[in-house]
């Protein structure tokens, strides 16, 4: 997975150096990037708002991006989706290029791309909505799920997506307050910035993995946590700078209603979360990554319903039969596979990327993007109204977790025989 993202960086790199991105369209530059090339909007009935938390502590604390259905907010900008120039630096890290030349490349196609959220709108009170905790994949980070977690939000779920500080995120940060002889600047915080760490020389890669998945797990339950801490009327901190009021999620999450989410390593992050935490009373896993998970998962640690979601391009037989060794006999573990999708069909990259790049660095797939991410989230949906008990509509997606309908099929693509033989 790590080798996929390192290849596809030194042919971003060829491909600029031979000239590549001049000779795209002009409708690529960033400054018509929002106009063209769209993050989908929310398709429930409710408008989107998102919203920072950090909380204190330093890097043991929480740090996520929050997604809620909000009041109607015209006066509201949407959210940056990459909101902070640092984020680039990690993203050309970990795709190994020179952070000078990754910084104009990102700026250049994706600079002026915004989330369809608003801002710190005033969120949506006087309802209890099913919470969702989301798991970003290896690279990664807050925002760049966003049009999972918008549409979530859209159809009345509170999202936490959490930022992992286990150094697989590709850039995060804390904050930290200023030395005294920098009191009197006009902040007394200041960002400490973690990067992506990349493997040591001779260093095994499950052993790092699995250490990591420890790690995003707990930050899993603590944003959790720290959630339910403020629907129970409780001060929680935030270090970031926000005019968001919390106190209006009081006594409106679902406490009985509780699910957790991810992609790739934020699939492994699932399956952790779920055998360690029983307040999350289900689980999916999109295109999950098995490498991290623990021997231990695999006896019998995983009670509760899982619903993995995978793509048709990046899958292969060991992966699965990891995966089906966790869902053997239980007919609430369920697993389909969307045709004609690729691993990075989930993150929000295949909606910004255009046609060419997004081809030429199999940020899309055969299909067309929009209809995949719509499988993907309506299946989610359908296994969350059985599994949370909701009273809602989601059920007439009921086929698509069966492997049933357009584009979709069950369980797997892969040939199983050979590996299951061994």
């Amino acid at each position: 997975m790590t080798a996929f993202w390192m290849k596809t960086g030194k042919v971003f790199m060829k491909s600029l150096a031979t000239g590549l991105s001049v000779k795209v369209p002009k409708e690529m530059g960033s400054n018509n990037a929002e106009k063209f090339y769209r993050i989908p909007e929310g398709k429930g009935p409710h408008s989107v708002g998102c919203t920072d938390l950090m909380t204190e502590n330093a890097a043991e604390g929480s740090f996520l991006r929050l997604y809620y259905p909000s009041c109607d907010a015209t006066e509201n900008e949407e959210a940056p989706w990459i909101p902070d120039k640092e984020y680039y630096h990690g993203l050309s890290d970990f795709l190994n290029m020179y952070r000078i030349v990754g910084e104009r490349l990102f700026q250049y196609y994706v600079g002026s791309v915004t989330c369809p959220a608003k801002s710190n709108a005033a969120f949506k009170s006087g309802e209890k909505y099913p919470l969702l905790v989301f798991s970003h994949g290896l690279g990664a980070f807050r925002t760049i799920y966003s049009a999972i977690c918008i549409e979530m939000a859209s159809q009345g779920f509170i999202v936490a997506a959490v930022e992992h500080r286990d150094e697989s995120a590709s850039a995060t940060y804390y904050c930290k307050r200023r030395s005294e002889s920098q009191e009197n600047s006009t902040s007394n915080m200041e960002k400490e910035w973690i990067y992506y760490r990349k493997l040591k020389s001779g260093e095994e890669e499950r052993s790092l993995r699995h250490k990591q998945v420890q790690q995003r797990a707990q930050e899993c339950i603590k944003a959790l946590n720290v959630i339910l801490e403020i629907n129970s009327g409780e001060e929680v901190t935030n270090v970031l700078n926000s005019s968001f009021n919390w106190n209006l999620l009081k006594d409106s999450v679902d406490t009985s209603r509780i699910a957790v989410m991810g992609h790739s390593f934020g699939g492994a992050t699932v399956i952790e979360s779920l055998s360690k935490e029983i307040r999350f009373r289900c689980g999916i896993a999109l295109d999950a990554w098995m490498l991290p998970v623990g021997d231990d998962i695999y006896q019998n640690s995983v009670q509760q319903p899982l619903l993995f979601i995978n793509s048709e391009k990046f899958q292969w037989a060991d992966n699965i039969l990891k995966m089906k060794k966790i869902g053997s006999s239980d007919t609430n573990k369920k697993m389909i596979t969307i045709k004609g999708s690729v691993h990075q069909s989930f993150p929000d990259f295949t909606f910004v990327s255009g046609e060419l790049i997004g081809r030429f660095f199999k940020l899309k797939g055969e299909i067309d993007p929009n209809e995949a991410i719509d499988i993907s989230n309506q299946a989610s949906l359908a296994f969350l109204q059985k599994h949370l008990g909701l009273n809602r509509d989601f059920s007439k997606w009921d086929s698509l977790v069966d492997g049933i309908g357009a584009n979709v099929i069950p369980g797997t693509n892969i040939d199983l025989s050979t590996a299951q033989s061994k």
